[in-house]
């Protein structure tokens, strides 16, 4: 941009009038003159980050945005998921053999089928009834009342396999068993060489009059000094950086900080005391400054400006790898419709919800609820691939447990009970923070409360 300004100044204040090849080998070469420092230096930056950064972005929706929200955009979506999730099952032994809908209820015998679910309703008598639908077809599957089939419980738009039996008139499936994609056993971190620590922590909420400024001092000046911190490397916060502007209402009742760019500039403020050595990868949430619809993309350049070259903005969610391990982070604001969408879920016990994430190998897979979806024409809520690590945050409690290898983790907050929690009895697990070794998957918990 600089050049062809450079360019158009000479035109407008000056012959020559045309510009000859003489002109612009002159221009290019003063130019090209004054930019090979800077150009050198970002190149010499990239080169010390990927020595001292072991890590990369596998996936995000940053910079890959296509929707526009119409109903092809919709229609790209749900079938992207549904053919996504359909290869994992078609993986699974119980599924061997299946075929679509529109056979299936042709058919007089057992039948194994693959479907989205479009409809749940319990009948009159208590059975559970699921309008189930692949591209071409939808059926109606009936779990009877105290059958394996109807102890699991589904949700509108995750993706299934069926086993059942075709009813006498073909246009009911009575399903004996309900086929999860799920990730398989022993997944999850196997031991390398890494001699590195990962510290996770999320809702920070700087901004908020509710925010533990205090507590987080501690933690900052811990990073930097503590022994128990020296071979911390990775510093991963998912979400809700800030508390934002006009998140709920009367919301500014609430702030200390009524200015979001002055909310981030103040975090990036107490994020350089943490040592050069530590990268920092943070996610955005519900409150922070990005569209409200996931996948949300990375922080814009107009706030990533604030903050000091060892911090790297990822989308939520987004599949990092670290060391060699793959961590899924995403903020967790799909758990407000989980908790109600599935009977025995609740706000205490967050892990409980990533587990079934994990069972269905989806994210936020109910649409039209808490959850704003962006249709995308690929679903990134998805889990395509089996993470080492899976953490959340937004329901700012803790959690800490192991699910077929796999590290999962809940992270916290920095933020004490806000009104809207008081007045819903949530009592918030604050000033907490989860070391990870990156080399044996041993997990430590520091307070900082």
């Amino acid at each position: 941009m600089q050049l062809v300004e450079n360019m158009l100044y000479r035109v407008e204040s000056g012959p020559p009038m045309i510009l000859a090849l003489g002109d612009l080998e002159s221009i290019l070469k003063s130019e090209v003159r004054t930019l090979t420092p800077d150009l050198n230096l970002i190149i010499k930056t990239k080169i010390e980050k990927g020595e001292t950064r072991n890590f990369k972005v596998l996936k995000d929706i940053t910079g890959n945005s296509t929707c526009i929200g119409d109903i092809n955009n919709f229609a790209k979506l749900f079938q992207d998921r549904y053919r996504t999730i359909k290869r994992m099952l078609i993986r699974r032994r119980e599924l061997q053999g299946f075929v679509s809908i529109s056979k299936a209820k042709k058919a007089a015998r057992d039948v194994r089928l693959i479907g989205m679910v479009k409809e749940v309703r319990t009948t009159k008598n208590g059975h559970r009834l699921m309008m189930i639908e692949d591209e071409e077809d939808l059926v109606s599957v009936l779990a009877v009342k105290g059958s394996p089939a109807f102890g699991d419980l589904v949700v509108n738009d995750e993706v299934i396999g069926i086993v059942g039996k075709v009813a006498k008139n073909g246009d009911m499936i009575v399903a004996d068993e309900i086929i999860r994609p799920d990730v398989p056993i022993g997944a999850g971190m196997k031991k390398n060489d890494s001699e590195a620590w990962a510290v996770f922590t999320g809702d920070i909420h700087v901004g908020s009059n509710t925010f533990l400024e205090t507590q987080w001092k501690g933690f900052i000046d811990w990073l930097r000094t503590s022994a128990d911190a020296k071979n911390v490397r990775y510093l991963v916060m998912p979400g809700d950086l800030v508390d934002g502007i006009g998140i709920y209402p009367d919301q500014e009742d609430e702030l200390l900080i009524d200015d979001v760019y002055k909310q981030y500039e103040t975090l990036a403020e107490s994020l350089k005391g943490v040592r050069d050595d530590i990268s920092i990868i943070a996610s955005p949430g519900n409150h922070d400054a990005v569209r409200l619809a996931e996948p949300q993309p990375a922080l814009p350049p107009a706030i990533q400006k604030y903050f000091d070259s060892n911090v790297t903005m990822v989308g939520n969610p987004a599949s990092i790898e670290i060391e060699g391990r793959n961590i899924l982070v995403y903020h967790g604001r799909s758990i407000d419709d989980w908790i109600p969408a599935v009977q025995g879920l609740q706000y205490s016990k967050p892990i409980d919800v990533m587990r079934e994430m994990l069972r269905r190998r989806h994210m936020a897979p109910i649409y039209g609820e808490r959850t704003a979806i962006a249709p995308e024409e690929k679903d990134y809520m998805v889990i395509d691939e089996v993470p080492d690590i899976f953490v959340t945050g937004h329901v700012h409690h803790t959690g800490l447990a192991d699910y077929r290898g796999i590290v999962m983790i809940n992270a916290s907050a920095w933020q004490s009970q806000t009104a809207f929690q008081k007045m819903h009895n949530h009592v918030p697990d604050p000033c907490k923070i989860f070391m990870v070794h990156l080399g044996t998957g041993k997990v430590r918990v520091m307070k900082f409360n």
